[in-house]
């Protein structure tokens, strides 16, 4: 048996007789190891015996706590008990009907009190749902009395420090499992991130973000959030007290963490394995696209039989609803024995169970097969803000558990994406933002609807899937896109470095103009002075001239002023690109231009056409 991710030996085992110690005795008690065996839920009959303490009265899990009684009858034999409850989801096959808890009781130990009714214990505090709980003296089904010690709430995180791209582990113990205190949420920066539960795991979570920003602090906060999103003016709420947390996080300089290949990521096994009837699969589940083999005996020798692949086909947002239907995927003869093998691609379908069918003619010879969520890698994983790239799944689920997948871009989540109508498949484009360097995608699990109203937790992030999720085990998903210089400025930077040769030196390979060039903003300003210089303009860039003196440039003319690029189209897949020798192609030609304002450039270029 366990409790709490604690292994719990003989009832024997666990008997703890305790000192019959005055309470103003200090000599030293026994401590239990472990809570024992669950036992029945004792009832106060004629009223309360006695009076029993604890200290401390509250701290985390892991506490050593002192129990201690009088005025109770002595020389007689108690249960000393801890309350809790056990945790479960409440789901169907499809559907989403929300949590519920069971009440239940541990044994701690068993004391005797002494012949003044007094008795002392102490334990270790087990790792549990946070907050109150009842610490009860019973005798078999009778409650004597009883106590009361409040798990704290704690909140760790592992390193306090790396890259950017470094796992954060976040750990959450003490959560609680009553209203307003059994769900919370975690921010990044004040951004969004999603929601941390522990319905299942006893008040415990664990969790991995990565982490985002440049190099400097950043604050992870965890809040309470009953609905949806956190709760700001905790002090003014109904439960002022509820804890919250600011924990620093240093990005520091250094190579960047980046997430395994899409490849890497798929999930390696289920929580429970689909059921094996007549039919038996080989491997039993796998991502959309994969070959498998289905054995099948009994059949009559000779004979072709078809096997067919059951789906689900249609949405929950019209009055069409879905219908299941089926479609032939392999053909085969059965051999000397009653024996056949049919092998065959995994449709590209929805993810979850699927049912497998052979039409005996008497009968079905049925099995199962179960598709699990798969990703590919992204289709451009580098570029300029404002790049268009795709997050491309398959195999997403159609249950109300396991139909979305919530996206969340650098800690901040962003929306979510549906999976049922396009049968399993989910196409998310993005635009790259934020500064330069590696910005990180992370796709998790959800509950997409329900019938539950508090908390509500539908449509966001479940941090916590690997461990709690309702249902299904479904895997998240995570990517990381380098934002780069806009390029098409990247190329004509590379272009005039090549173009200028430094003043007094000699012209370098493909320099041919004398004059100096250095960074501003991102874009190469060069002073030239020489007359002998070529301009090209190809897809929208173009090279600009700016001198209060000069209100239109000509071929020939020689500058004394400072050039700059512009860009009317900054897409880089539109955008030329320096050949190996250093020049655009195709050539380009300057725009006739004159200044808005003398010596700034406030616009692309600061400058108008004429």
């Amino acid at each position: 048996m366990r409790f709490c991710g604690v292994r719990v030996a003989s009832r024997v085992g666990l008997l703890l007789l305790l000192s019959f110690l005055p309470q103003s005795t200090r000599a030293s008690v026994p401590v239990a190891p472990a809570l024992g065996p669950e036992v029945m839920i004792g009832e106060a009959s004629d009223g309360y015996v006695g009076r029993l303490t604890v200290f401390p009265e509250h701290g985390p899990a892991g506490t050593l706590a002192t129990v201690s009684g009088e005025g109770l009858p002595a020389e007689q034999e108690f249960q000393l008990v801890w309350r809790t409850v056990d945790g479960a989801w409440k789901v169907t096959a499809s559907e989403y009907h929300g949590r519920e808890y069971r009440a239940v009781a541990f044994e701690i130990a068993k004391v005797k009190t002494d012949q003044s009714g007094r008795l002392s214990a102490q334990f270790v505090v087990p790792e549990d749902f946070g907050f109150m709980h009842d610490i009860v003296l019973q005798q078999e089904a009778r409650l004597v009395t009883q106590t009361g010690f409040s798990i704290d709430m704690a909140v760790e995180i592992s390193p306090k420090s790396g890259p950017v791209g470094t796992p954060i582990a976040v750990e959450v113990r003490g959560i609680g499992w009553r209203p307003l205190v059994n769900s919370w949420d975690l921010l990044y920066d004040n951004r969004f991130t999603g929601w941390i539960s522990s319905v299942t795991m006893h008040g415990s979570a664990r969790f991995t973000i990565p982490a985002t920003g440049g190099p400097g602090v950043h604050i992870l906060e965890v809040l309470h959030g009953e609905l949806t999103f956190p709760y700001r003016n905790m002090q003014q709420s109904p439960e002022p007290d509820r804890p919250r947390w600011a924990i620093p996080f240093t990005v520091t300089a250094g190579a960047p963490v980046l997430p395994p290949s899409a490849e890497q990521q798929a999930q390696k096994n289920l929580q429970v394995p689909p059921r094996q009837d007549e039919l038996v699969v080989t491997p039993q589940f796998s991502g959309a696209g994969d070959p498998a083999v289905v054995h099948a005996d009994g059949l009559a020798p000779g004979t072709s039989y078809q096997l067919n692949w059951a789906r689900v086909v249609g949405n929950r947002m019209t009055g069409a609803g879905w219908q299941e239907a089926s479609a032939v995927v392999a053909e085969s003869r059965a051999d000397d024995y009653g024996r056949a093998q049919f092998r065959f691609i995994v449709p590209d379908d929805l993810g979850g169970e699927h049912g497998l069918w052979i039409d005996t003619g008497s009968a079905r010879k049925t099995g199962t097969y179960w598709i699990t969520p798969t990703a590919l890698p992204l289709d451009v994983s580098r570029g300029p803000v404002g790049t268009t790239f795709t997050v491309h799944l398959k195999g997403v689920g159609w249950t109300e558990t396991a139909n979305i997948y919530n996206l969340v871009y650098d800690n901040n989540a962003i929306g979510y994406a549906c999976a049922f109508n396009s049968q399993g498949d989910i196409e998310i484009p993005i635009k790259a933002t934020g500064a330069l360097g590696w910005h990180f995608i992370d796709l998790y699990p959800g509950i997409y609807r329900g019938v539950e109203t508090r908390p509500n937790n539908f449509r966001i992030p479940q941090l916590t899937y690997a461990q709690d999720h309702p249902g299904e085990r479904l895997p998240a998903f995570h990517f990381a896109f380098e934002v780069t210089p806009t390029e098409p400025h990247a190329a004509l930077s590379e272009w005039l470095r090549r173009l200028v040769r430094p003043s007094g030196g000699r012209a370098g390979r493909g320099g041919r103009v004398v004059g100096r060039w250095r960074e501003a903003g991102g874009i190469t300003v060069a002073s030239l002075g020489a007359k002998r210089s070529r301009y090209r303009r190809s897809n929208g860039l173009t090279i600009c001239g700016f001198s209060p003196k000069l209100g239109a440039l000509s071929r020939n003319r020689a500058l004394t002023s400072p050039i700059a690029v512009s860009t009317d189209h900054p897409d880089p897949q539109t955008s030329s690109r320096p050949t190996d020798r250093g020049r655009l192609s195709p050539p380009m030609r300057l725009a006739r231009v004159k200044p808005t304002v003398p010596n700034r450039l406030p616009g692309p270029c600061g400058l108008q056409r004429q």
